[in-house]
C-alpha cells in the first residue's frame, strides 16, 4: 500500500499535523505502508507566513506551493489513497482534490480539526480571507472515500455529506513524548496557557478572573505562545514556544487553562490543550464548550466552567490545595492514556485505509 499526505504545512512544525497524523507513521512504517509527505508551504515561507510584512516573499511561497500542487499531480496516479489534511490549496476552489478524486479516481482520505467550513476573520488573514473558498470543505467530503474529524461537532457537519465519516480524536503520544508527570508540590504557582496567536484572543475571557485571584494568591500566569497577548496582569509572564522544550515548558504548570467562546467556531476545537495538560498531570481547567464537555470529565481530570465564577472557584480550590492536584492530574494521565492516546487510536487511524 501507498498513501499520499497532501497537507498545508511543513513536516513537524505545525500542532495539528503532529497530533493528527505524523505521530502515526511510524505505526505505518511498521506496517510496511510506504508513504510520501508533500506540504503545500515550504519551510522558508512557513516561517514569516503570520509575520507583518514581506509581502512579496509570502506572494512567491504561494506561487511555489500552487506549482508544487500541479507537479503533484501526475505522481497521484501511483498512490492508494490521498490523505488531505484540512485542504490542499489556501485559496481558491478545490481543483486539485476534484481532479484527484473525478478525474484520477483515488481514494481520498480528508482530515479535519477545526469548524474550517466557517469565516475565521482575524487580523492576520483580513487580507486574504475573500480568497479563501470556505463552502468547499462540504465539496471535498461529498468527494472523499472516507472523512476523519476530531470531535462529534466536525463529524456530525461531515456526516450531512458523506456518511462514512469516522471520529478520530486529537491525540497524544503518552508514551514517547507526554510521558512525564508534574510534581504539584512546588513553593511559585502556576497557571498556564498554551496555544498560537489564533487563539490567544480567548485570555481576555479569563482575564478579569485572573485579576481578582491575585488580589489573593501568589501565583504566575504563564502563557507560552508565538506572540505576546495584551493582559493587564500582575502575574502575567510570557515564553515564546519552542518545539525543542515544549514538554518541558509545559511542566512548569501546575494548572493548565482553556477558555473558549460559546460559538460555533469554538466548537469546532479538540480540547487539544485540555489533553496536553492533563497526559502530563496538570489538572485542566475548561469551557463548556464544544469537545471539552466530554475531553475533561468534571470533577475527576479537571473542571468544566460554565460562568466567571465557576472559573474562579475552581482555580482557587486547585491553587489552595496541592493533593486535589495531584489527585486530579494522576487521573487525567489515565484518562488520556485510555481514551485519547495514539495507542488507544492506532486501529482507528489503519482503519482508514481500508
Amino acid at each position: 500500500m501507498k498513501i499520499l499526505f497532501v497537507v498545508p504545512y511543513p513536516v513537524n512544525e505545525a500542532a495539528s499535523q503532529r497530533f493528527r497524523y505524523e505521530q502515526y507513521l511510524s505505526l505505518l512504517q511498521a506496517q510496511s505502508i510506504k508513504y510520501k509527505l508533500a506540504p503545500f508551504w515550504n519551510n522558508k515561507t512557513w516561517a514569516i507566513l503570520y509575520k507583518p510584512g514581506k509581502t512579496w516573499q509570502k506572494v512567491l511561497g504561494l506561487t511555489i506551493g500552487y506549482l508544487k500542487r500541479v507537479m503533484l499531480l501526475p505522481r497521484v496516479l501511483t498512490y492508494d489513497f490521498v490523505f488531505i489534511h484540512r485542504e490542499a490549496t489556501p485559496l481558491g476552489p478545490p481543483w486539485f482534490e476534484w481532479l484527484v478524486s473525478r478525474v484520477f479516481r483515488k481514494r481520498i482520505i480528508f482530515d479535519f480539526d477545526d469548524a474550517i467550513w466557517m469565516p475565521n476573520i482575524s487580523p492576520d488573514n483580513s487580507l486574504v480571507a475573500k480568497y479563501k473558498w470556505h463552502n468547499k470543505t462540504a465539496d471535498i467530503c461529498r468527494w472523499s472515500y472516507k472523512v476523519s474529524c476530531g470531535n462529534s461537532f466536525l463529524q456530525n457537519y461531515a456526516l450531512k455529506y458523506n456518511s462514512n465519516t469516522i471520529l478520530l480524536p486529537t491525540t497524544i503520544d503518552t508514551r514517547n513524548l507526554h510521558n512525564k508527570t508534574r510534581n504539584q508540590h512546588t513553593e511559585k504557582l502556576v497557571i498556564g496557557w498554551t496555544g498560537s496567536h489564533s487563539t490567544l484572543p480567548y485570555l481576555k475571557l479569563l482575564e478579569p478572573v485572573l485579576r481578582k485571584l491575585e488580589e489573593k494568591y501568589d501565583f504566575d500566569f504563564l502563557v507560552i505562545a508565538d506572540t505576546v497577548p495584551e493582559l493587564k496582569l500582575g502575574s502575567f509572564k510570557y515564553k515564546v514556544w519552542q518545539k525543542e522544550t515544549e514538554i518541558e515548558d509545559l511542566l512548569s504548570f501546575n494548572i493548565g487553562v482553556m477558555p473558549l467562546p460559546d460559538t460555533d467556531w469554538a466548537k469546532g476545537k479538540c480540547a487539544f490543550k485540555a489533553l496536553q495538560y492533563m497526559a502530563l498531570g496538570i489538572p485542566a481547567v475548561v469551557s463548556e464548550v464544544g469537545a471539552n464537555t466530554t475531553a475533561v470529565p468534571h470533577g475527576t481530570t479537571g473542571f468544566v466552567c460554565s460562568s466567571q465564577q465557576d472559573w474562579y472557584t475552581y482555580l482557587e480550590q486547585l491553587l489552595l490545595n496541592p493533593e486535589l492536584r495531584t489527585q486530579i492530574g494522576k487521573a487525567g494521565q489515565l484518562w488520556v492514556e485510555e481514551n485519547y492516546s495514539t495507542k488507544a487510536h492506532q486501529k482507528t487511524f489503519l482503519k482508514l485505509f481500508t
